[in-house]
């Protein structure tokens, strides 16, 4: 039972929330139960400097309870380094990349994609799922949508990198794309780099 574990046997995840569900899915798909997950705002995306603080703290919290690895499953995400930083001094690993669409697309994948139009705008599952509240609401889209030009007047098509197959996902997807007024295409990156990650800390018995 996942339960049963001692603390010092297991490996705490510390994650961005709009990784949480994908996570949860690889934890519970693969059997590991020597994983739990902590989360840090998904809204943390739009003040990166509250980024490294909050982690040094739930490093530091996660030590306290015992945990015998932490793993940050976190990019860069803005901080201009500064959570690497923290991470380097803490000791602890996280997943390599800028953001969560270099993670999740591949390092390759991504900079082909970025080569071929750098004016994308890149959705996955957690934006597609929240793009109305994230993006129309919260960058006041709704209330003045001349905001819209503004903020996406240099951009030519949005990608949508899909994590896993889901209809409802792929048409909110694309009525993002119509409402920003960008071309759409929808790429399909699964979860493989993701989990090839997280599998780097699984006991040799459950890998």
């Amino acid at each position: 039972m996942p339960g049963d574990r001692p603390t010092s046997e297991k490996t705490l995840m510390i994650a961005c929330g709009a990784l949480a569900n994908e996570t949860l899915l690889l934890i519970e798909r693969n059997g590991w139960d020597f994983m739990d997950v902590t989360c840090l705002p998904a809204n943390f995306h739009n003040y990166p400097d509250r980024i490294p603080a909050a982690m040094r703290a739930k490093i530091r919290d996660a030590r306290e309870k015992g945990y015998g690895n932490v793993v940050a499953l976190f990019a860069d995400c803005g901080t201009g380094g500064t959570l690497d930083a923290v991470l380097e001094e803490e000791g602890v690993d996280r997943i390599p990349g800028a953001h969560c669409y270099e993670f999740y697309s591949g390092s390759a994948a991504f900079n082909a994609l970025a080569e071929e139009e750098i004016g994308t705008f890149y959705l996955t599952d957690f934006l597609a799922r929240h793009f109305d509240r994230l993006i129309i609401e919260g960058l006041g889209i709704d209330r003045h949508p001349e905001l819209k030009d503004m903020y996406f007047n240099h951009y030519k098509r949005l990608v949508y990198l899909a994590q896993v197959e889901d209809a409802d996902l792929d048409s909110r997807a694309e009525a993002a794309a119509e409402k920003l007024g960008l071309e759409y295409r929808r790429v399909f990156t699964g979860l493989d780099p993701y989990q090839q990650f997280m599998a780097r800390y699984a006991p040799p018995a459950a890998s």
